[in-house]
């Protein structure tokens, strides 16, 4: 698995305000171009993000669904973007004094990704999460200046 951290300029209660915001997720995850619809349960477990994938006109349609959490601190997700396949992201925070360090542990679980062979895959999703983390820490710091 890919595994990549940042240390974000907010508390873990902040951070954790913006990944509990299922509409937010297409200002900070890569690749996410619009949200469709959020359940009202998002982020308990079984609840879904309906997002599209892609760049118009060529959007892929899928959703990611909450597989465990633990409120303000761990989300497990399953994130589906078909036909490219499907993965495991597991977002957790942990406090720091005044910092939160963001931790994603990321990897391919069915379809082709799973072809790609893991080191080359780790680094895809390792440079891609550096991206993803990046723009979380603009959103969040953005919100508690």
């Amino acid at each position: 698995m890919s595994t990549t951290t940042r240390s974000v300029s907010a508390t873990p209660e902040q951070v954790w305000e913006v990944l509990a915001d299922g509409w937010l997720y297409p200002l900070f995850v890569v690749g996410a171009s619009r949200m469709r619809d959020v359940d009202a349960s998002w982020p308990a477990v079984g609840a879904k993000l309906h997002h599209s994938v892609g760049t118009w006109p060529l959007l892929i349609d899928d959703t990611t669904e909450v597989v465990e959490v633990e409120e303000g601190e761990r989300l497990l997700l399953l994130a589906r973007g078909w036909p490219a396949g499907q993965a495991h992201v597991d977002i957790s925070l942990q406090s720091t004094g005044d910092t939160t360090v963001v931790t994603i542990t990321e990897d391919a679980t069915a379809g082709p990704g799973l072809l790609v062979p893991k080191p080359l895959r780790d680094v895809q999703l390792h440079w891609r999460n550096i991206e993803t983390l990046r723009r979380l820490a603009f959103v969040v710091e953005g919100r508690t200046q």
